[in-house]
């Protein structure tokens, strides 16, 4: 219904000939779902303003007949609970503290001029005049800010492990594929201040040494794609991108890639071999990307929500960003409120804020009066969280005490009459349709425990099903557990700086500390048939790819990817020891690959012999080439990796 109410209000205004004292803005999310169309009168000379709710045609004339001194009658107004941290300070019930949405509802987006004139591009002229590289990076650590993509990773920290990678080229990725059911946060940010973005991946890429910034974003949102394109093209006609940014000898320029909508590729090495043409799967860390990312080379990535904080923190400063949420969690952050809920909308509060009053006082409690029974969180790695924990404050630490987690942040409640275990069937269906399959424990452990939620739902469960239900859980939760251990491990000693004089933190004994509990987990967890399934999958994709490079020559990037996968399933001595039936067929499982390896290389050898331009122009005929290491070091080892 806006287009129509649109196109009154322009009508109106054209009829009335108030062309030259009205102006019709369009602008993004208000965040007001619940009552659109939404129209938002201000005037200019008093400040005063009225925001109107479910507007329909028919109420234009009078909503401009009556102006901002009183409600027009017959319509509905909303009362603003929400302040701008940068400029206001709280009145009484503005609960909602705007800093990600500071501009989304109150500028047009397609504006770069509205984008100035509030700030925009200040903090990363401020950056460029007057900060080092460092001093950024320093800022954004004091702050606290942590990533609100769903780990809460410290941003500071990241773009602190990237600085220190030696000189070259570096990435700064924006990771635009919000994939959670119920979740809108990132795609009103990008339709409604895109420049916010474009500015805080400049500043990150000064601080990293980055020139090069790329936002994945899936193609569902063309809207938000239009405005970026936008965006791009206007801050680069005004200086903002590109080559010598405001006279500084900074170059900073950005692109577009486009997604497919797959929910695994919201990770973010899966998010990077979207990127460069690869199935999106996410791979083993490390290396981490901050180390070898995007083209092997160090990348930072972070959504939309952590770089729409960037440029407020550059010009308020930390402890002003501090100041907002907790001492573990600083500062706010936008929820989309969905389901039963009677004020469906974005909702940015400061970081602490309770369940309650996120409910009850911003959305306004659960639809015609029913009961709360819980809102899950997280998206579908989340959890529900019941009534018993309703005063819980939203932030990092207290989600994950109850077994829930922050997640980009879609809140979906539900009332009386939802039934759990179809809401847990839901979940676990998007997450089988989602899945990659590359891990075993979600490729197999789900498709298990949702045979047997299907079993209740359709009224043929036991108290059987009900036991092996739970051991199922117990099993992934006490494999995740391991994982975890091992991955929470790995960042602290890649990520958290320690004593220069504690070798285990050294890249060297972080690297062998891993192999040994990567080869102490596949040792206990891969069996003969995964390895089976896994070699032969190997050897015919192995066997398309030879025949492709001798026919066109266009499989490089396949087959070495094939050679990686092969590296990652090397059967260990003690488990040969223990299967001695397939002794003899895996030794001749690996004998027969490396003599393709060995064919390979020599059909390498060749293509590289017809081409006379060398490495610029393999680049430039077959595209992919640019991630590709062009010897043959990943293969001198493969026979001493094997044995």
């Amino acid at each position: 219904g806006t287009a129509s109410v649109l196109k009154a209000v322009k009508e109106e205004v054209t009829k009335r000939r108030l062309e030259n004292a009205v102006e019709v803005v369009e602008v993004g999310c208000m965040g007001l779902c619940y009552a659109e169309p939404t129209l938002m009168l201000l005037d200019r000379h008093t400040g005063r303003r009225l925001i109107y709710g479910d507007v329909t045609p028919q109420q234009v004339p009078s909503i401009l007949s009556a102006g901002t001194a009183e409600a027009a009658p017959g319509t509905r107004t909303i009362e603003r609970n929400w302040y701008y941290p940068e400029f206001e300070t709280p009145a009484a019930g503005e609960l909602q503290a705007r800093i990600v949405l500071r501009n989304t509802g109150r500028i047009n987006p397609e504006s770069i001029e509205e984008y100035i004139v509030n700030d925009g591009y200040t903090a990363l002229a401020k950056v460029l005049t007057a900060m080092k590289p460092q001093d950024v990076i320093d800022v954004i650590t004091a702050s606290g800010l942590r990533g609100r993509g769903g780990g809460g990773f410290p941003t500071g920290r990241k773009w602190q492990f990237a600085a220190q990678q030696p000189a070259g080229e570096k990435f700064i990725i924006c990771n635009a594929d919000e994939g959670d059911p119920g979740a809108f946060m990132d795609r009103a940010v990008l339709e409604g201040d895109p420049h916010t973005v474009l500015e805080a991946m400049a500043i990150g890429g000064y601080a990293i040494g980055a020139q090069t910034g790329v936002i994945y974003i899936r193609a569902e949102y063309p809207l938000a794609v239009k405005r970026l394109e936008n965006a791009i093209r206007q801050a680069k006609e005004n200086g903002f991108l590109g080559r010598n940014i405001m006279g500084s000898g900074f170059d900073f320029n950005i692109e577009i890639k486009f997604g497919a909508g797959a929910f695994v590729c919201g990770e973010e090495t899966a998010l990077i071999h979207s990127i460069e043409g690869k199935r999106g799967e996410p791979t083993v860390k490390p290396p981490f990307p901050a180390v070898e990312g995007l083209w092997k080379r160090p990348s930072v990535v972070n959504n939309v929500e952590t770089y729409a904080c960037i440029a407020a923190i550059i010009r308020k400063g930390a402890e002003w960003f501090r100041s907002l949420g907790t001492e573990g969690s600083p500062g706010t952050k936008v929820f989309a409120l969905a389901g039963k809920i009677s004020k469906v909308g974005l909702a940015e509060v400061p970081m602490g804020m309770t369940l309650r009053r996120i409910i009850y006082e911003i959305g306004d409690g659960i639809k015609y009066g029913r009961q709360f029974k819980a809102v899950q969180t997280g998206g579908p790695s989340g959890g529900c969280i019941t009534a018993k924990n309703i005063d819980l404050p939203i932030d990092y630490e207290s989600l994950k005490a109850i077994g829930s987690m922050m997640g980009s942040g879609g809140m979906i409640v539900m009332d009386e009459d939802d039934c759990m275990v179809n809401i847990a069937k839901f979940f676990l269906e998007f997450t089988l349709d989602e899945s990659c399959g590359k891990c075993t424990p979600c490729r197999i452990g789900n498709r298990r425990m949702y045979e047997m939620l299907e079993e209740i739902t359709d009224g043929r469960g036991t108290p059987e099903t009900l036991e092996k239900l739970n051991a199922e859980k117990k099993a992934l939760r006490e494999e995740n557990g391991r994982m975890e251990a091992m991955w929470r491990e790995l960042y602290e000693a890649y990520y958290i700086p320690g004593d220069p004089g504690d070798n285990d933190l050294e890249p060297a004994a972080v690297d062998a500390r891993f192999k040994g509990l990567k080869e102490s987990y596949e040792k206990e967890h891969m069996d003969l048939e995964d390895k089976k399934q896994l070699l032969e999958s190997y050897q015919q994709m192995m066997d398309t790819s030879l025949h492709m490079i001798q026919k066109r020559g266009i499989a490089l990037p396949i087959l070495e990817g094939m050679a990686r996968e092969h590296r990652l399933i090397a059967v260990e001595a003690s488990d040969i020891e223990a299967l001695e039936k397939d002794i003899a067929l895996l030794k001749s499982e690996i004998e027969r690959q490396e003599n393709v390896l060995v064919q390979y290389r020599e059909d390498k050898n060749k293509l590289f012999g017809r081409v006379a331009h060398g490495v610029s122009t393999i680049e430039e005929k077959y595209g992919a080439f640019r991630h590709i290491d062009l010897t043959n070091s990943d293969y001198t080892t493969f026979s001493e990796q094997q044995r």
